[in-house]
């Protein structure tokens, strides 16, 4: 009987490194590289629709600033505690307008095919500051985003990352489009 409890202690305590390990690791992976989000509302539509889960990739901005047509999840100025997703639009430096239904970087038009509707009022012109954007929901007609001052540029350090993959539904899994600009 001795070697059986030595063989149980032995295996429980395999158990419990293992559970240690699995939880160290879940930990990091989570703080630094992937994290979940949930899409609220529809302010992305068409892209992403209300109750769709995606992962954000939170490594990605330690080694490079946003692209313009990624899709970014940040925590606003307005809210500290909520995070939103939007599209990046504008970058630093650059100067921003939207006028006539269209939106225009440095006085030329932004040829845009993901988006549900053309922004219905005219905006700017803006110029971006260093380390920020500007970014715009898909659904312009339906979408608290950087026009707002509740919401306004997005800084650099309240970004929590790049959506990268749809998990959920299932159905709808896909990898996250870009446009090429």
């Amino acid at each position: 009987m001795g070697k059986a409890k030595k063989k149980d202690k032995s295996q429980f305590r395999e158990f419990l490194e293992s559970i240690l390990i699995a939880g160290v690791l879940a930990f990091f992976i989570i703080t630094f590289v992937v994290q979940s989000f949930v899409v609220e509302g529809p302010s992305m539509e068409p892209s992403f629709y209300h109750g769709e889960r995606l992962f954000v990739n939170k490594f990605i901005y330690r080694f490079r600033e946003p692209e313009r047509g990624e899709v970014i999840v940040f925590e606003p100025r307005g809210a500290p505690a909520d995070k939103f997703i939007k599209r990046v639009i504008g970058l630093p430096g650059e100067t921003l307008e939207m006028r006539d239904g269209e939106v225009y970087i440095n006085g030329e038009v932004l040829e845009e095919d993901y988006t549900k509707d053309p922004p219905r009022r005219n905006y700017g012109p803006y110029e971006i500051k260093d380390n920020e954007v500007f970014v715009l929901g898909d659904n312009r007609s339906n979408s608290s985003d950087s026009r707002f001052p509740h919401v306004g540029m997005v800084e650099y350090n309240s970004i929590s990352g790049k959506a990268f993959w749809v998990y959920w539904p299932i159905m709808e899994m896909r990898v996250v489009d870009e446009p090429s600009y």
